[in-house]
């Protein structure tokens, strides 16, 4: 029972980290950066995801915790008012909450088609993240745009086009290749 134990979590953390490590890779093919930080990279979030779906919401958001304190060493982008607060708020909100909350995908760990409920919650969740930083932190570049809608415009340009590509390139990859975002079953094979 125990080595049984040990086989799967081994299983998922070797996963894990080689999921992890294709969305670190991916993140750096951009299509375009916004000025004052984010980005579109196509894909980077779906492995994230992954981890969530194929091995429950523990490993995912592991995972995701991992994976945001990869993106603040990649490109940390620093708050414009430089006090402490600020520092604080954009660790928080965008790294470490708005990528951990991709594990949240492991909710839907089971479900036949979870990335298609997973990708549009968690990327949501992550955006929201985004739009609240927009608003607490990075609101000195809205000029005389109210902060609420600067941070919308903003982050929704973006994060829209990154949940378009990961709904869609997931379903695909859902459709055509089940495997990979299939439980691995008690004995480790697909």
């Amino acid at each position: 029972m125990f080595i049984a134990g040990f086989r799967k979590n081994l299983r998922a953390l070797i996963e894990s980290s080689m999921l992890i490590a294709i969305g670190f890779i991916l993140s750096y093919f951009t299509l375009f950066k916004m000025p004052q930080g984010g980005s579109v990279t196509p894909l980077s979030m779906l492995p994230i995801l992954m981890i969530g779906l194929r091995h429950g919401l523990k490993f995912g958001l592991s995972g995701g915790f991992v994976y945001a304190c990869l993106q603040m060493l990649q490109e940390f982008w620093p708050p414009p008012s430089g006090t402490a607060a600020a520092y604080i708020a954009v660790v928080l909100l965008d790294y470490v909450i708005a990528f951990t909350v991709l594990g949240l995908s492991g909710l839907f760990r089971g479900r036949q088609y979870g990335i298609v409920y997973a990708a549009p919650m968690c990327v949501l969740l992550r955006f929201l993240c985004h739009f609240v930083s927009g608003i607490v932190v990075w609101s000195a570049y809205a000029g005389e745009t109210a902060a609420w809608v600067y941070s919308l415009s903003y982050n929704g340009s973006y994060m829209g086009i990154e949940l378009t590509f990961t709904t869609i390139i997931g379903l695909g990859l859902c459709r055509t290749a089940p495997v990979l975002f299939r439980t691995p079953d008690k004995h480790g094979a697909d």
